[in-house]
């Protein structure tokens, strides 16, 4: 068990699923405002990492999966940019992905782009599904990385792409001191205001410190069965990409 695993929103009661399931639900409605101030928009650029990297490497990418899609913007991002044929946003959170469907709706895209209610560790879809799995700031929710890992690798086809982005803490000075500030007072402080959580915005900072990262997740997401695993360190080391090919 991975330290992250261990560590939950709201205490001891209840499984690290169930918890983070309703803490997204109670931040649902202020979710897509604190994620962009609280990275200062550069959330948006991470996430173009991760499609620049696709868009390199296949020539088509027309199914893809994006795990622990919360409100959409990954989603969304992924089917403008890939020119997909069907993009499936999944989540535990139905109070994220109706936000998600709402901005889906307006777009014209709820044909293009669904969302279903599914744990990551235990999915649905039938093995060799999608071109390409996605996902952005979940690793550190999981309640069993290998196992959700491994669900990942099952879904994609036999070409397929895995591309994840994740927070992480910086090692370097002195954007280290700089963070360490920054996931102690401000992003608690903040969330606090503006989620009416005062646990949540403690919660995603401990297991930012918690998940592994860099070489650690590298091999991790090989003993998943993933080949062609590399990470890249962006914006001062604050957040990682990490890629792979099934």
């Amino acid at each position: 068990m991975y330290e992250q695993e261990q560590i939950k929103p709201y205490g001891e009661a209840g499984s690290k699923r169930e918890q983070v399931e309703q803490m997204f639900d109670n931040i649902a409605h202020s979710y897509d405002l604190l994620n962009h101030t609280l990275s200062f928009g550069i959330d948006r650029i991470w996430r173009n990492k991760a499609i620049q990297f696709l868009l390199k490497h296949r020539t088509s990418t027309d199914s893809i999966l994006d795990i622990a899609t919360g409100t959409g913007d990954f989603a969304i991002l992924a089917f403008n940019k890939l020119k997909a044929k069907q993009v499936v946003g999944c989540d535990i959170s139905e109070g994220m992905m109706n936000i998600g469907r709402e901005k889906v709706a307006k777009l014209g895209l709820s044909e293009q782009i669904t969302f279903r209610n599914e744990d990551c560790s235990n999915m649905s879809f039938a093995d060799n599904s999608f071109d390409a799995v996605i996902s952005a700031f979940a690793l550190r929710n999981f309640q069993n990385l290998d196992v959700c890992l491994q669900e990942m690798h099952r879904v994609l086809t036999t070409d397929g792409h895995l591309a994840v982005v994740d927070l992480c803490t910086p090692i370097s000075f002195p954007m280290k001191q700089l963070f360490f500030l920054y996931k102690k007072v401000v992003m608690p402080t903040l969330g606090k205001i503006f989620s009416k959580d005062k646990t949540a915005y403690s919660y995603l900072p401990d297991t930012m410190d918690a998940v592994p990262q860099a070489e650690r997740m590298q091999s991790i997401i090989e003993q998943a069965g993933f080949h062609q695993v590399n990470f890249k360190r962006l914006v001062f080391g604050m957040c990682i990409l990490y890629t792979a090919e099934k």
